[in-house]
């Protein structure tokens, strides 16, 4: 679940991390009820889950309330990448001698946190890390003994800071992990964070949230904005499913994570591109599979579907109950491939075949033959 800027400094507060000062407005009118930020610069920021506001004209920089008045008005009538900006965040603009960049993130290649310090904050981070990679000092933090104080002083010790600068940074280092633990985020990111006047300050914010450790966090429910979200995505989880808009035209049905997952692996090692991450989950009756199936045809990406399924608590005659519902419902005028195996398969594949549509008998087979009738 990702936060707005806006959200993510709230919670920074609680951990004492300096922000600026700032109100929120989802109309340009409120903004004159900001009486403690006049007659200091302003920067009107637009809030919505993406990067590259600024170069898009969504981050301003004024110089009184009035400015920030024309200035919202213009942001919040824009749309950045395909995102209606329905907030604006008013902040007073910081003057500051340096600017970093600190993240703490989850490295699942390594498997692992991973704390990242740059020398060299400010829009073009990626472009910067892309291009200098040496520039992005990285510590992987090992995972039961956590960031350690030799690691903080490993990751300051390349900048060019005086000692109290390097104390007040080593804190927020501390502070930021502290919040990346308790809070279960999987990202945990500040750029730029700005040195002014000794203190560091966070003069932007990027969080993401574990969805699986909100049952540990009903606080944070209500951060969620379903406006946000894919509307596929939101679709399917209003329906219980757990669904991953990607950007193929495959679309993938499966019960259990690992063998969609690998499902989507054999489709890409294959030459195809899936369209979506779909788990039925176990045990799922035929009703799950059928809404499965309208959630994907939603998609006008999709030019075909394979469905792999492992019988186990989930039985595949109620599987193929559901594809054959679905099919008398639904206008189906793509490709379906099935491949169904373990519990209840002989009598799935029979009324299946009863159905018209032949079952494959090995998903490396399946993956062929729905990549083919999709290419054709």
């Amino acid at each position: 679940m990702e936060l707005y800027e806006y959200q993510a400094k709230e919670l920074f507060r609680k951990f004492s991390i300096h922000v600026p000062a700032g109100t929120l407005h989802e109309n340009a009118e409120d903004i004159y009820s900001s009486h403690h930020l006049a007659g200091n610069r302003l920067v009107v920021k637009a809030q919505v889950h993406t990067g590259g506001r600024g170069k898009a004209g969504g981050v301003k920089i004024v110089n009184s309330i009035a400015e920030a008045f024309t200035s919202a008005g213009e942001i919040l009538s824009m749309t950045i990448r395909g995102l209606p900006v329905r907030k604006v965040l008013v902040e007073e603009a910081l003057s500051f001698s340096r600017e970093l960049y600190l993240a703490i993130t989850l490295d699942r290649d390594r498997a692992c946190d991973l704390v990242m310090l740059s020398a060299q904050g400010g829009m073009d981070i990626e472009e910067i890390a892309g291009n200098s990679p040496a520039s992005v000092i990285k510590i992987d933090i090992h995972p039961h003994l956590g960031l350690q104080e030799y690691q903080i002083r490993e990751l300051i010790h390349s900048l060019s800071l005086d000692a109290s600068d390097r104390m007040e940074l080593a804190a927020v280092i501390r502070k930021l992990y502290r919040f990346y633990n308790e809070t279960d985020a999987t990202l945990a990111e500040i750029n730029p964070l700005v040195l002014c006047k000794g203190t560091f300050v966070a003069a932007d914010a990027k969080v993401v949230i574990d969805d699986n450790s909100l049952y540990r966090h009903p606080e944070f429910r209500s951060l969620r904005d379903i406006n946000e979200d894919d509307p596929l995505e939101r679709e399917a989880h209003h329906r219980g499913l757990a669904y991953v808009r990607l950007d193929g035209d495959i679309g993938i049905i499966g019960n259990g994570a690992g063998l969609v997952m690998a499902t989507l692996d054999i489709i890409s090692q294959e030459g195809g591109r899936p369209a979506n991450f779909l788990d039925i989950g176990g045990g799922a009756k035929a009703d799950v599979v059928r809404k499965s199936l309208e959630v994907v045809l939603q998609d006008p990406d999709v030019k075909g579907i394979l469905v792999n399924v492992f019988g186990g608590i989930t039985r595949c005659d109620e599987v193929a109950r559901g594809i054959i519902d679905a099919m008398e419902q639904l206008e189906v005028k793509i490709p379906l491939v099935i491949k169904l195996c373990g519990t209840g398969e002989d009598e799935g594949r029979e009324m299946l075949r009863g159905a018209g549509i032949v079952p494959v008998a090995e998903i490396v087979e399946g993956a062929r033959r729905i990549i083919g009738l999709v290419r054709n």
